[in-house]
């Protein structure tokens, strides 16, 4: 047996609900995608469960928690969790002197209402630079809108500037059980995850011992369901949580898709930084043949880039160690970029930055992931995807429109001095890259970020 085969006969092993094919629905653009968030907030009638990195103190921030409390008041039955990052939680956005931590907005907010909803914040880590809470998934009673996105003006395209990320809905109350049922087990009443509506909020090192305990139950904790049969008509879904390198169903789901390629990869990744093993695999595969696609965002389109104007801050250095990591790989490559094998495709769209991540095998096998395909998501952050496994081929028109729709403001590196060495770099991001690799410091960079 060939060996993608091989590795296709292991995905076919894996549990996997059935869910109608009909039933799965592919949203495009930012403002869609808030949109129908706010529309299903609307229309929930009994449980509402939302899981993100943060819920950001913003216009978009607070449109989105004033929906979920007004929809509280008009049905005191309804169940609204939502779950955030519980350091992110606590803390302004990076670069904002002075900004409060979000958590201050929950608690006005519940002081507000008569009926609040529950807040939680999950400590993946003791730290957040060793881990954060990076599942995905809204829930609103039977439908599932997963996305990579957290909330936020710029996520939620509020203002005049997107972040352009994936947005899928999938109906189906199996699965929606399923991922409320693995948020419940782990989460709820943990005293590992407190309530952010408190007045004193446990700090990281209260609750140091507890943390210490919940980090194994995230390593073994998995999504339960039983397993379906597809039948005519629907796709096989199966959903993978996983934290760490080792034991991590949902690294050894996504390895074992790539190596299962037979004729066409297509990744999208934020951030070009892969894992070894997903790097080996790659170079693996262009020998083979297949056909590689990766879509980057160019460094104007990260969200840490900072404008050659601007006062630089060391943070501002990230985008441009990612594309020294790029420039590396297209070198190393170049003769598969000329033979059309390797497709380095460059997302840049004026002032907008680029959050995609994910991947489609062949015509019938999918990743929908919020995980970007690096070290600290290989081994640091808790992490979710859905597998989708698709044999008679029924999304392949949508997801092809899906590609084409990300691939709209991509341009193709056709040679590796396309992309900018070092030396075209402003001199504040020359001096600290030169810094970083005197010292070595970018070995560990590359596990962190």
């Amino acid at each position: 047996m060939p060996l993608a085969q091989h590795y296709r006969s292991l995905l076919h092993r894996l549990p996997s609900l059935a869910v109608d094919a009909d039933q799965i629905q592919i949203l495009y653009s930012a403002q869609s995608f808030k949109q129908r968030l706010l529309e299903l907030i609307a229309a929930a009638q009994q449980r509402i469960y939302l899981v993100a990195l943060y819920l950001q103190d913003d216009e978009a921030g607070r449109e989105i928690l004033t929906a979920l409390h007004e929809a509280k008041q008009a049905n005191p039955a309804l169940d609204i969790c939502l779950f955030v990052d519980f350091h992110r939680a606590q803390r302004g956005l990076i670069g904002h002197k002075g900004q409060g931590g979000n958590h201050k907005m929950y608690q006005e907010f519940a002081d507000r209402y008569s009926e609040s909803i529950n807040i939680y914040g999950v400590p993946v880590k003791g730290r957040e630079v060793l881990g954060v809470l990076h599942l995905k998934g809204f829930i609103f009673d039977d439908t599932l809108l997963y996305s990579g996105a957290s909330l936020n003006d710029i996520y939620l395209h509020q203002q005049e500037r997107y972040r352009f990320d994936r947005y899928h809905q999938l109906n189906d109350a199996a699965l929606a059980d399923t991922m409320i049922d693995y948020m419940t087990r782990l989460f709820i009443d943990n005293p590992a995850v407190p309530s952010l509506l408190e007045e004193h909020i446990p700090s990281a090192r209260q609750l140091r011992s507890v943390i210490r305990q919940f980090k194994p139950q995230m390593k073994r904790a998995e999504y339960q369901f039983d397993d379906e049969p597809r039948q005519t008509g629907q796709v096989s879904v199966t959903p993978l949580a996983g934290l760490g390198k080792r034991g991590n169903h949902l690294n050894r789901a996504i390895r074992t898709l790539l190596r299962s390629s037979e004729q066409q990869l297509f990744i999208c990744t934020p951030y070009f930084n892969l894992p070894k093993p997903l790097a080996k695999d790659v170079r693996t595969l262009l020998k083979k043949g297949v056909t590689v696609t990766l879509v980057i965002g160019d460094k104007t389109a990260n969200d840490f880039y900072i404008s050659p104007d601007e006062p630089f801050r060391t943070i501002g250095g990230l985008p441009y160690l990612y594309e020294t990591n790029l420039r590396r790989f297209a070198r190393a490559h170049q003769t598969s970029i000329y033979q059309g094998k390797l497709n380095i495709m460059l997302w840049r769209h004026e002032r907008n930055s680029y959050h995609l991540k994910g991947m489609f095998v062949d015509d019938d096998l999918a990743m929908i992931t919020g995980n970007n395909l690096n070290p600290r998501a290989w081994g640091l952050d808790l992490e979710n995807g859905l597998l989708l496994q698709d044999p008679e081929r029924l999304l392949q028109p949508c997801f092809e429109e899906e590609k084409n729709n990300i691939l709209k403001h991509c341009q193709r590196i056709e040679h590796f001095t396309e992309i900018e060495e070092m030396a075209d770099y402003p001199v504040p991001v020359q001096k600290l890259l030169k810094r970083v690799q005197r010292t070595r410091a970018n070995v560990l960079l590359k596990r962190l970020l």
